[in-house]
């Protein structure tokens, strides 16, 4: 079996319990509103397994340590914007958003905004398929129906 889809599952797993995990640790941290603590730890963990995986890649001569500027610049911009949308989950359940209003938003919205990003990056080098439009009005259309129907 191929690696990377095992690799899609485990992700999917991990970000989808992000927001209900999230949520439980900005109530973890007491009554008041605990948005930037548990903000501080999401970053922490990031750079704690960030080190990890880097160490253990260098350790075992899976990955050379280069560097460019592009990958630096692009892949610490990334991490902005990471770091950006989890924080604007964090702030949407500290102000009101409900844990099963956000999560559905966010992950049916992010592959959606992801998919036309990634066309403006990688052009098409043919027309695109109409049922490929027709998908993302079903993701959007999916969320609205999860929204509607959400548990009480």
């Amino acid at each position: 079996m191929k690696l990377w889809p095992m690799l899609v599952i485990l992700t999917i797993l991990c970000w989808g319990a992000y927001v209900p995990m999230i949520h439980n640790g900005q109530l973890g941290f007491g009554p008041k509103p605990n948005a930037l603590r548990a903000f501080l730890f999401v970053g922490v963990a990031y750079f704690l397994v960030s080190l990890a995986v880097l160490g253990w890649m260098l350790v075992s001569r899976t990955e050379p340590l280069v560097m460019t500027s592009r990958g630096v610049s692009l892949s610490t911009m990334a991490g902005v914007l990471g770091a950006i949308g989890a924080l604007g989950i964090v702030f949407a359940l500290m102000y009101g958003g409900s844990i099963s209003v956000v999560p559905p938003l966010v992950f049916a919205g992010a592959p959606i905004v992801s998919t036309f990003v990634a066309l403006l990056w990688h052009k098409p080098t043919q027309s695109i398929h109409p049922m490929f439009f027709v998908g993302i009005v079903l993701a959007a259309v999916g969320a609205s129906i999860v929204l509607r129907f959400k548990p009480s």
